[in-house]
């Protein structure tokens, strides 16, 4: 497949963006005349992150991207000329540089979909040579994004559904790619942006309001303003009463600087501090920006916390504004948006969201981005099949044991539509089937169970085959929604963040019996075993 000329797939990744090690099997497929072998490759992950039982699949749509520009240039081919052996055939290079992904074939889980241990994400095949080279930047592509889209799930059923959540990590991020991958899938999570720079400008609305500097400091005046005059709020809005309790009362000392009014919050200089220590300065220049806006037919964003006891905070000035809307007569007062930031994880983040907060909006930046509880999801890239012959990797560790040959993954669920267990069988076999009797192993488990689906799912869908797209691709916006219906799909005891049960994955008696038979085996006596 001729490369295109796909801006935004060359952001994606770049084939170099890889290790040494891809390049160096790559030349010995190559010599040993295997680079044309019909290979497949599963992407997938051991254990679900952060301690709880599901991940949201993410970063298909980079990796169809960075498939379709994939072409070694030039410098990629010299620059791997320098690092691999000198005595290299000139021919290899000259393979090199005609590679593209117009053999490869992929078929994973839709973005944003639930995904569990062993259940690959993405399935690659095609010429071994192409497909072990991509290991490294697909496993780069699919492994933060899901990373991040779970982290941001959690963070919204910690939220619930009401409170808005903000993404503000841009600054805290891990470098430019990192921030803009991490604004990208955190929507998808369903947490909003305020980092305007995400690919295609991004879906969802972006918000966000000020620094301090952009506040005058206490004492400064406003240029050209005089008290009174037309610079002042009560030359905006004559109205304005000293008569007010508390913070309130300060109103019309407080001068307010000319600004666009709908340039969302806008702050006054710092007037005399109010009465209420709790409240600090920021309210009562903030209700003399408010009440002078209103005046001209304007109504204030919201405020902002990022310092302090926000909770407190947020029920104290939530009394305030009931108090001044009842004075001015101004209704929609009582009800402006109290958005808090201030390095807030997800202990803070439930205390923000419990009941009889007066938080509506909560901006979360390091502990969206970078992740703190677990910094990586650990998927692997494994081959399974070599020629049409399964392989299957042998160790002393149970866990890095790998489940050989093409597969077929499904979703069996309930009658009411719950989800029962995933099953992984080989391709070759027919599919479940609604209302019959299945017998499967469930991973770790000794013995076999039978279980009836009411419903059956195929998991895994062909998006690319033989280098062209087979579908379009859903937007970030239908992938977002495809995610929250999937995890309220997912059980209570499923989706719990703390000590949640299992969701369980199960083999096929045929790939069972296969595994069982290979493991069986010693290396020596089976090409289909691999040792590690």
């Amino acid at each position: 497949m001729a490369a295109e000329q796909d801006a935004e797939g060359r952001a994606a990744a770049r084939p170099l963006l890889t290790d040494l090690y891809q390049a160096t099997m790559a030349l010995g497929y190559w010599r040993a005349g295997r680079a044309q072998d019909q290979a497949e490759f599963e992407l997938f992950f051991r254990r679900c992150p952060f301690g709880g039982a599901f991940t949201l699949a993410a970063g298909l749509r980079d990796c169809v991207r960075f498939l379709r520009t994939f072409r070694l240039q030039d410098a990629d081919v010299q620059f791997l000329a320098s690092v691999l052996p000198p005595d290299t055939d000139p021919a290899f290079f000259e393979h090199l540089r005609a590679l593209d992904c117009s053999g490869v074939t992929v078929r994973a889980l839709p973005e944003g979909s639930l995904a569990f241990p062993g259940v690959p994400l993405l399935q690659v095949s095609g010429p071994l040579l192409v497909v072990q080279l991509l290991e490294t930047p697909l496993l780069c592509l699919v492994s933060y994004a899901s990373l991040i889209a779970t982290n941001a799930a959690r963070l919204r059923l910690i939220a619930g559904p009401e409170k808005w959540l903000l993404e503000m990590g841009l600054r805290r991020a891990q470098g430019p790619d990192g921030g803009l991958t991490a604004s990208t899938y955190s929507y998808l999570g369903d947490v909003g942006s305020c980092c305007w720079s995400r690919p295609q400008g991004g879906p969802g609305r972006l918000c966000g309001d000020m620094a301090g500097a952009c506040v005058c400091p206490p004492g400064a005046g406003s240029a050209g303003a005089t008290p009174g005059g037309a610079g002042s709020l009560c030359g905006l809005c004559p109205g304005l009463s000293p008569g007010l309790p508390g913070p309130a009362g300060h109103l019309q000392r407080a001068e307010v600087r000319p600004r666009h009014p709908r340039s969302g919050l806008s702050r006054a200089p710092s007037g005399p501090r109010p009465p209420c220590p709790a409240c600090r300065s920021g309210l009562p220049n903030f209700l003399a920006v408010a009440l002078a806006l209103e005046g001209l037919g304007y109504q204030a964003v919201g405020v902002r916390l990022d310092s302090g006891d926000l909770l407190q905070q947020a029920q104290e000035i939530r009394g305030v504004f009931r108090t001044v809307a009842a004075q001015f007569r101004v209704p929609w007062l009582e009800s402006v948006p109290i958005t808090v930031s201030n390095s807030i994880d997800e202990e803070e983040l439930a205390r923000l969201a419990q009941k009889g907060s007066e938080v509506n909006g909560i901006g979360i930046g390091t502990s969206v981005v970078t992740c703190p509880r677990q910094p990586s999801l650990g998927c692997v890239y494994k081959l399974v099949s070599v020629g049409g012959q399964p392989r299957m990797k042998l160790t002393e560790d149970p866990e890095k044991q790998t489940l050989p040959g093409s597969k077929a993954a499904f979703r069996l669920l309930g009658s009411n539509g719950s989800l029962l267990m995933d099953v992984l069988q080989l391709a070759e076999e027919p599919p479940p089937q609604a209302g019959q009797e299945l017998r499967v192993w469930p991973r770790g488990a000794q013995e076999s169970c039978t279980v009836r689906p009411a419903h059956v799912e195929p998991l895994l869908r062909l998006w690319v085959q033989q280098g062209q797209l087979c579908e379009p691709l859903p937007s970030l916006a239908e992938s977002r929604a495809f995610a929250q219906l999937s995890l309220s799909r997912l059980s209570p005891a499923h989706r719990r963040l703390e000590q949640p049960e299992l969701y369980q994955v199960a083999l096929s008696e045929k790939l069972q019996a296969l595994v069982d038979k290979l493991s069986a085996s010693s290396p020596h006596e089976s090409p289909m075993v691999g040792v590690a």
